[in-house]
């Protein structure tokens, strides 16, 4: 392996979103004070649950933000921060 490392999530045509890709490689530094991107979920708790049990660590806990639903933090094992979002209320 080189270092250089490249997942991608493709688009659907048919469906919403946006396509991407996480990557890794020497310009590319782990942190938490870049932008943040939030992946829509459907089950916030779930998905909080299963970050945590990898090895991830919760930085901002399942908060509800009005009517775009509610949202969470979570740090992976790298030092960066990935966003959660979900319609759902964050009762539980």
């Amino acid at each position: 392996m080189d270092g250089n490392e490249m997942a991608f999530f493709p688009h659907a045509e048919e469906g919403r979103g946006a396509g991407g890709a996480l990557a890794r490689g020497e310009s590319y530094v782990p942190g938490r004070a870049g932008a943040r991107i939030y992946f829509h979920v459907p089950d916030i708790h779930a998905a909080l649950c299963r970050a945590v049990e990898a090895g991830g660590v919760v930085l901002y806990p399942v908060t509800e933000v009005g009517s775009f639903g509610c949202v969470a933090e979570v740090g992976d094992m790298e030092g960066n921060c990935i966003a959660l979002r979900s319609a759902e209320k964050a009762s539980r």
